[in-house]
């Protein structure tokens, strides 16, 4: 059955009393004293002794709990602390705690600011400015601004990783300050390696697809940068039409920092040493690949038309082992399409997750499967041909019950599988998935995670193997077919299962959940189910 709930640790049990008594004793006496009296900062306690993981964990057992208050943030803002994160309690960063930061946690490396919008600018200057030592910061839908982004540039010489994504004030001219001090006229932020820039206001325009131009060229060690312009940005670099004259403002040109990386403009390309790139449209897939040969992740989108040259170019990554394909137009793209990109990519292919492909072949599952034997993670949303009859038709197990031999070599390490349906299956169909399902249920024996979401046939014959499985910690079934008892014979399985969804199952009623969480506390099983 799923884990009994774990005796605390006594390193637990202490972290829970100090969080009970955070707000009644300490919390308060800081509130009525001391909170608006901001040349006090220092209030003796237990925390005060805290190794630093420990005030972290803390943090987040008091925001978790939604204990954690403004005094309480106050005071567990110790010159010790490494991390910080107020992503979960935005409503608490007011421009006063923005100081108190600065001035009491000197030794941060990682802070995260998302969400916190009642900085202002000016705070997350002195942000960027009196925390040097910061590798990761976080500024996702902040205030930043120029001043803010020029002053990380400026500052922040040990930065390895930025979000800005959904700034509403940060434009092309700010991001280039990330790669380029104009003022000492030297390189900004020399060892970002990951820069999320999502969701930001301007359109993918010229200047914004010369500022990622010039981040790419101004950052020698970025990895990953997330931004709508990316693509554009890789083929204007690959335009022999590149900027020769500095700015007024004293960036230097394309051409100037093509130079820079030690490339001729009329030579080769230049190459970069990006390792994610992010919706990538089919088109320009050879143009992405001549710049960024390294590349371990792509995302690509697909459009109507079948065109088996651009999955070839997929071919050509040799680092490639974490790939997305969507189809973007109306009609989606047959399964099969992707067949012979997988038996290409073979055992290096570890993640793969597909978006609006028909599964007009039955057999093109289980193919795609078998031919990526090292797969860790697969997610595909699939649509099926309609067909009228598919509500109305039994599917009747076999009397050997069903195959389990599709997946000739197993998938020995998936660890997370997910398959959702769009569409009704029909007859003709349901035998071949059935069999592609039981064949990986049986042959992966470390799946962590099971999804198969929005199947309309009965899953119980299905399931039986995940009974065995002895690292299965979640299972969603929502909107499809599973029984009652096969869900009581989850329960009493052994093995780690912590999460359960059955949300919107058709044969799963209102008593039937209450039961189920009954028998959870009864047993005081460390379980989470999930019903509506």
């Amino acid at each position: 059955m799923p884990r009994r709930r774990a005796v605390p640790t006594l390193t637990t049990l202490c972290l829970q009393s100090l969080a009970q008594h955070m707000q009644s004793l300490w919390a308060k006496d800081y509130s009525d004293n001391y909170l608006d009296e901001y040349e006090f900062r220092f209030l003796v306690g237990p925390f005060n002794d805290l190794a630093c993981g420990l005030v972290q964990e803390l943090l987040q057992l008091l925001g978790t709990s939604r204990r954690l208050s403004r005094a309480a943030l106050h005071l567990l803002l110790l010159p010790h602390l490494r991390q910080l994160s107020l992503r979960a309690c935005p409503a608490l960063a007011n421009n006063a705690l923005g100081h108190l930061i600065v001035v009491r946690c000197q030794g941060l490396s990682v802070l995260d600011l998302g969400g916190c919008g009642r900085l202002s600018p000016s705070v997350l200057v002195d942000v960027a400015e009196g925390l040097p030592r910061l590798s990761r910061l976080g500024l996702a839908h902040t205030q930043a601004n120029i001043q803010v982004l020029s002053a990380v540039g400026s500052c922040c010489r040990h930065l390895r990783e930025l979000d800005v994504s959904g700034c509403k004030k940060v434009t092309p001219r700010a991001l280039r300050h990330l790669g380029y001090d104009p003022t000492a006229r030297s390189p900004s932020c020399p060892a970002l390696r990951v820069l999320l820039a999502r969701d930001l206001e301007h359109p993918g325009d010229g200047d914004t697809v010369a500022a990622v131009a010039f981040l790419l060229l101004a950052l020698p060690c970025l990895e990953v940068l997330a931004h709508g312009a990316l693509p554009d940005a890789l083929r204007l670099l690959r335009s022999p039409q590149l900027d020769d004259n500095e700015d007024s403002e004293g960036f230097p040109s394309l051409r100037e920092l093509v130079r820079g990386r030690g490339a001729a403009p009329e030579g080769p390309p230049i190459t970069l040493p990006l390792r994610q790139l992010e919706e990538v449209e089919e088109d320009v897939l050879g143009t992405v690949h001549a710049v960024c040969p390294q590349a371990e992740e792509v995302s690509v989108w697909l459009g109507d038309s079948p065109g088996p040259s651009g999955l070839r170019e997929l071919l050509g990554w040799k680092f490639l082992s974490r790939l997305t394909l969507g189809c973007s137009g109306r009609h989606g793209r047959a399964l099969a399409e992707v067949l012979p990109l997988a038996q290409g990519l073979g055992t290096r292919l570890h993640t793969l997750t597909l978006h609006g492909f028909s599964c007009r072949d039955p057999l093109s599952l289980p193919g795609l499967l078998a031919s990526c034997p090292s797969l860790q993670s697969f997610s595909a949303e699939l649509e099926v041909p309609p067909d009228p009859n598919a509500h109305h038709e039994p599917l009747e197990e076999p009397p050997g019950g069903w195959a389990t031999d599709l997946l000739p070599h197993g998938l020995p390490q998936l660890r997370s599988f997910s398959l959702t349906l769009t569409e009704p299956v029909p007859a003709a169909h349901r035998p071949v998935l059935c069999s592609t399902l039981a064949s990986l249920l049986c042959g992966a024996p470390q799946l962590h995670t099971l999804r198969l979401l929005a199947v309309p046939f009965p899953l119980d014959s299905l399931l039986e193997p995940a009974l065995a499985l002895r690292e299965l910690r979640e299972l969603a079934l929502a909107e499809s077919r599973v029984s009652p008892g096969t869900v009581w014979q989850l329960l009493a399985s052994d093995g780690p299962l912590r999460r359960l969804d059955l949300s919107r199952c058709p044969d799963i009623h209102r008593r039937d959940y209450d039961g189920f969480l009954q028998a959870v506390r009864k047993q005081r099983l460390e379980l989470d189910i999930t019903w509506e």
